[in-house]
């Protein structure tokens, strides 16, 4: 049985999440409005339950489910064995956050009238940095 590492993040909108976890090649994210149990390599029923959740069979041969379960001030923690976390570790989990902060500014800047400019990303640290603009008439 595996054991099961609780890792806080910043990110908060559940919907954005689903879509970076597939933009980082997840072919199937489950997104549900109650937690619901993760499964560890055996195909077991753990204790651990999460909004979104990745299925071992996407993850990788002998793998767990990975988890992201909101918390109670609104932000979501990540779930991942510690089999898993040799993979998904914390430089991971700083690529979720880069994708989750540039989808939250695009959505920012389209809801709020700007149009991305430029965009380039640092090949060395993954840093997205984004150049808007915006017509004032």
């Amino acid at each position: 049985m595996s054991h099961f590492t609780k890792v806080r993040t910043a990110i908060t909108d559940q919907d954005r999440l689903v879509a970076v976890l597939r933009e980082l090649g997840f072919p199937e994210v489950e997104s549900h409005a109650r937690p619901t149990p993760l499964y560890g390599y055996r195909g077991d029923v753990r204790p651990e339950k999460a909004e979104v959740a990745i299925r071992r069979r996407h993850v990788g041969s002998a793998s767990n489910d990975i988890g992201f379960h909101r918390t109670s001030d609104g932000t979501f923690e990540a779930i991942i064995s510690e089999y898993d976390r040799r993979k998904y570790d914390a430089e991971w989990l700083r690529k979720v956050a880069r994708r989750y902060g540039r989808l939250t500014a695009l959505a920012y800047a389209e809801a709020n009238g700007f149009t991305v400019a430029a965009e380039e990303t640092d090949k060395r640290t993954g840093e997205v940095r984004l150049t808007l603009r915006r017509t004032v008439f």
